[in-house]
């Protein structure tokens, strides 16, 4: 027995004659893809790595820097010395000011054997008598060598008003023989080393005096002297 035409399947497009159609084209959807946060953090987390390990070298470094100087040029700090006090000219004025003439030995000892020191222009030295100037002056500028211990006499005059109170307390401690006096020395220096001068730093010296007399042209003894010391940045 004979069968009948096929029939198409279901679902198949037929065309004008009653032919299959082929189906059309189909039509891509693009895809989204979604982000990859996790290598964003990785990165940045890879910089905050770089980072510490490159602040660790450097403090290797430093240290080893310092231990290295240490070891070769074994440092040591300078040491100042007020040598003697003369006392020029002391005159007080009608209008009760004051009128002095100091020269002051100051001595500068450098036992470092590699290292010298600069001192700069921008110095300063004065003479304090109960918190009130007497006279100031100027250290020259000079470069210390290593292993040198360098003396300056510095000439220092002054005028300043010097009430009735000051005079009642000076001559209060003329007739003990203890007159107390400061003398402040400030001065930038900076730390040569192998010929390289280092960054420059302000000395701060303070030293504190008890003399038996203020009179002009007479030997002034020193009874007891206390120095403090400070650097700053």
């Amino acid at each position: 027995m004979d069968s009948g035409p096929p029939y198409p399947p279901k679902y198949v497009m037929l065309n004008d004659q009653g032919n299959p159609r082929h189906p059309p084209h189909r039509r891509h959807i693009p895809r989204y893809h979604s982000h990859n946060h996790g290598s964003g953090g990785r990165c940045c987390l890879k910089c905050i790595c770089c980072c510490y390990c490159l602040l660790f070298v450097l403090i290797l470094v430093l240290f080893g820097t310092a231990f290295f100087l240490f070891t070769v040029y074994k440092p040591q700090k300078p040491s100042y010395n007020v040598g003697h006090v003369e006392v020029k000219a002391f005159n007080i004025q009608t209008d009760l000011s004051l009128y002095t003439e100091f020269s002051v030995s100051v001595k500068a000892d450098n036992p470092n054997d590699h290292i010298g020191f600069i001192y700069g222009k921008e110095s300063s030295v004065a003479v304090l008598y109960t918190g009130a100037t007497l006279c100031s002056g100027k250290l020259p500028a000079f470069h210390q060598p290593g292993n040198n211990i360098t003396s300056m006499n510095i000439l220092l005059k002054g005028k300043n008003e010097f009430g009735s109170g000051l005079q009642e307390t000076l001559l209060q401690n003329q007739k003990k023989g203890k007159i107390p006096l400061l003398i402040t020395v400030k001065a930038p220096v900076s730390v040569v080393i192998a010929g390289f001068p280092l960054r420059q730093v302000v000395v701060s010296i303070n030293c504190s005096l008890v003399v038996d007399n203020v009179s002009p042209n007479q030997k002034i003894g020193i009874l007891s002297s206390d120095y403090a010391y400070d650097i700053a940045l």
